[in-house]
Formats: structure tokens, C-alpha cells, sequence
């Protein structure tokens, strides 16, 4: 097998793309006008994206792949509140009347595509230590405390779940969790929002 392909179902099926709740951010202050490049450029600005191969068209294929993986897995995320146009060229985040027209295409070949992991090009250590590291990032962001008050126990009861809930049922409830309490929806909650996060972090 390919050093590329050596990509658990398990870790294909829950792994998810931190970038996520970044790219949210970036979305929702301007929600038009930008392309993967130009998105890819702004993120790495604001430090969530460092150099990923030195080899300069590696590295930017992999830049293109992450954000690609993460405007799937945020439109999926979204719907059917909001509408997220998924292109190259022209990435929008429209509204829930916008999202009464659209669906999500799970059979579109090129979301299939940049939704398996294995298309990254690495073996999974280096996705997880990958992620791991933007995910991070993102929880000093945040304001993270490193989980200081939170165990697994803590974590489950923050998300309404018993102790031997899935690994789907914890990932959906994150999901969920976090755009109803993200700091940019109208009635969301930074605070919380954090504490979601050091919860997520002790679960995931």
C-alpha cells in the first residue's frame, strides 16, 4: 500500500478538519470575495497555516487540499442554516433563504475527492500531527485554560451525552454545539464557545 493511502476508515470517517471554525470566522466577517488561494493566503497571515512540504508545489497543493477538506466539511456543517458555495474561484457564505435552493451534492466527484484524507498525500500520523498543531492554534485563539478543569466526564455532561457515546454522536454534538455558540452568530457566546472547545479537545 501506498504510504499515502494508509488512511484508517475509522480516522477518515471522524477525523475532523480544524480549519474548520477558522474559516467560519473568516466567512462570517466577509462572507464573499474570496478564492481558495486568497483564503489560503489569509489564513496563513493570520498563523493557522505554516509551511506544509518544502517542496514549493507540494506545499501549495496541500494548502489547496486542506482548506478544500475543510469548505466540504463546513458546508455540511452549515446546512440547511446557511448556504456555503463551494469553488475554486468564487467561495460564498449565503443565507438560509440561499440555502432553500441548494443541497448538499454528496455524489459531486470533486467533494468526494477532497474529503478522503488519503488525497493528501501523507500517511495518517502526519494528517493527526497536523491537525493536532492547527487545532491547537485555534484553542489559544480561543482562550484556552489547556483543559485544566476538564476530564472526560466534564466534557460529556458540557454536551448532554452519556459515557459510551460514539465517536459520530460526539462529533455531530460538537458540531452542533459550536455554531450555536460561535462568537459570530448573532446570539452566540465566546466564553462558552471555549469551554465547548476544551471539551472537544478532551473528547476528540
Amino acid at each position: 500500500m501506498k504510504q499515502g493511502q494508509q488512511i484508517t476508515a475509522q480516522f477518515q470517517h471522524y477525523m475532523e478538519n480544524p480549519l474548520l471554525w477558522p474559516i467560519l470566522d473568516v466567512l462570517r466577517k466577509q462572507p464573499s470575495g474570496w478564492k481558495v488561494h486568497t483564503l489560503a493566503s489569509h489564513l496563513g497571515e493570520l498563523g493557522y497555516i505554516p509551511v506544509l512540504d518544502p517542496s514549493p508545489e507540494k506545499d501549495l497543493f496541500k494548502r489547496n487540499f486542506l482548506i478544500m477538506n475543510a469548505l466540504y466539511q463546513l458546508q455540511e456543517t452549515l446546512y440547511p442554516d446557511n448556504w456555503l458555495q463551494v469553488e475554486a474561484m468564487d467561495i460564498v457564505l449565503m443565507s438560509a433563504h440561499h440555502a432553500s435552493v441548494h443541497q448538499v451534492d454528496l455524489q459531486d466527484p470533486l467533494r468526494d475527492y477532497y474529503i478522503q484524507w488519503q488525497n493528501y498525500e501523507a500517511n495518517e500520523g502526519e494528517v493527526k500531527r497536523l491537525l493536532n498543531e492547527f487545532w491547537s492554534k485555534y484553542r489559544e485563539f480561543v482562550g484556552s485554560t489547556n483543559g485544566k478543569d476538564m476530564d472526560r466526564a466534564k466534557a460529556l455532561s458540557l454536551f448532554e451525552l452519556p459515557w459510551d457515546a460514539s465517536p459520530a454522536e460526539i462529533r455531530r454534538t460538537w458540531r452542533k454545539l459550536a455554531l450555536r455558540w460561535h462568537p459570530d452568530r448573532e446570539a452566540g457566546n465566546s466564553e462558552r464557545f471555549r469551554v465547548l472547545c476544551e471539551a472537544w479537545n478532551v473528547l476528540r
